[in-house]
């Protein structure tokens, strides 16, 4: 979308309407708030509503809810919507004092809270109108916020709204048993094969080779079963080393993986056994046959050079190293991607790519997928969508309770830490890029 294709706000029902697109999903028992530039929106935060302690004294809640806001320091105004039940909203709301405090907190942050709406099952109506004559009980029906211009224009460009993200669920997409079986066969050879080259500087190297070439290649169209790519990149998941400078590479580039890498210490030229270091080959990447695709910085060669022996077995790659990578002159360590600090403004094409992949090898379980979604848990963080994040996180704990980097990543969102990238709107994750509901544009204003 251009951006003299902007959506146009023509009242609250596209405003609402507006909130599962940008969030993903229908919230429940949460408080929503957005902040305004003029006329434009600009972040939604959701936070789950609190309960009936910190409803009596709300005074925390709301200097948490002005805290997050003020990442968006262009921010001039807010919106507010309690999504409840029907009870909930009946006036007098247990809520009301709730409103009131945040909007207090909101003014003294210099974003006044413009217009605040409750949001319940089957209706929904002006937070702050008792006036019977325009603001009849119980309220609108909700169906007008589904039925809204707006929603119906993201539909049409594509948007969805899915379901809330849960927390204590596995992956829920089925598998088929053979290709199941046939993966999990192949992942125990793979593991046989990498097995005490964790340390192995040209296999750390090959290994990087693989998944940035097929990250490039993943955007390039939906993704096809593989056995042997799949098992391949599932072992590789088992082995911190690699899986954390995959995760770097996807954010910051292919130099700084390498670099931080190096100042961890953990690489060398021989192998395990003190013998030359050798390498692995690679499977064959599956045929893609999009047109215009060329991947980025990779050539693609076959091991033999010539036409494959189909008894061989399964055909292996050899890979030539690109250049791509982070341009800075001093690459970022691990610690500052991770906590987005560095660089300035991720690949988020990157890794949108990377997330695809993880999801696709987390819905085959085992001890790979407790990897795939501590990864995705980190690349929801980034987006500043911390729902999704918990969710990722609390299923791979499920699956491995204790898992470090899990519970790590888990207690920073838990204490609503945000991303480095997320708290900044020129380097924030956009959903939406160029396509927020904005100015007016032969439509009315919002507000």
């Amino acid at each position: 979308m251009t951006a003299s294709e902007r959506l146009t706000v023509r009242g609250p029902e596209d405003i609402l309407g507006f909130i599962p697109h940008s969030l993903g999903y229908w919230p429940v028992s949460s408080l929503v708030a957005m902040t305004l530039h003029g006329t434009r929106l600009g972040a939604t935060l959701r936070l789950d509503l609190p309960g009936r302690e910190i409803q009596a004294s709300p005074a925390g809640f709301a200097r948490a809810v002005r805290r997050y806001l003020e990442a968006d320091r262009d921010a001039d105004g807010s919106l507010l919507a309690v999504f409840t039940s029907d009870a909930g909203m009946v006036p007098p709301s247990s809520y009301d004092h709730l409103i009131s405090a945040v909007q207090s907190a909101l003014a003294q942050g210099g974003m006044p809270v413009r217009e605040a709406w409750f949001v319940g099952d089957r209706y929904w109506r002006d937070a702050s109108c008792a006036d019977p004559s325009c603001c009849p009980l119980p309220g609108r029906p909700v169906q007008q916020i589904r039925d809204s211009m707006l929603n119906a224009e993201m539909v049409y460009r594509g948007s969805s709204v899915g379901p809330a993200p849960r927390t204590g669920r596995g992956p829920a997409t089925a598998v088929p048993a053979m290709h199941l079986a046939a993966v999990l066969e192949a992942q125990a050879g793979w593991e046989e094969e990498l097995g005490g080259r964790s340390g192995c500087r040209a296999q750390f190297n090959a290994v990087l080779d693989f998944w940035e070439l097929l990250l490039d290649r993943s955007q390039a169209g939906p993704w096809v079963p593989d056995v042997e790519r799949d098992a391949f990149l599932r072992a590789t998941l088992l082995c911190p080393t690699w899986r954390d400078a995959v995760l770097v590479m996807a954010a910051a580039g292919r130099s700084v993986a390498e670099a931080g890498a190096e100042q961890f210490g953990v690489l060398e030229d021989v192998s395990a056994d003190g013998g030359p270091a050798s390498v692995v080959p690679l499977p064959l990447l599956p045929p893609v046959n999009f047109p215009g695709l060329r991947p980025r910085g990779k050539e693609m060669r076959e091991e033999s050079g010539g036409t494959p022996d189909p008894a061989a077995g399964p055909r292996r790659l050899r890979l030539v190293r690109g250049t791509r990578g982070f341009s800075g002159s001093t690459p970022a360590g691990y610690g500052e991607v991770l906590m987005g600090l560095a660089p300035d403004v991720p690949d988020w094409e990157g890794l949108d790519a990377l997330d695809r992949v993880l999801g696709q090898l987390a819905v085959l379980g085992g001890r790979p997928a407790v990897a795939a979604l501590t990864l995705q848990g980190w690349v929801s963080w980034c987006r500043g969508r911390g729902s999704y994040s918990a969710a990722y996180l609390g299923q791979a704990l499920d699956l491995e309770p204790g898992y470090r980097l899990a519970e790590l990543l888990l207690d920073l969102v838990g204490r609503g830490a945000l991303c480095g990238w997320a708290a900044r709107k020129d380097a924030a994750w956009q959903k939406f890029r160029e396509e927020s509901p904005g100015e007016k544009a032969g439509g009315k204003e919002p507000l």
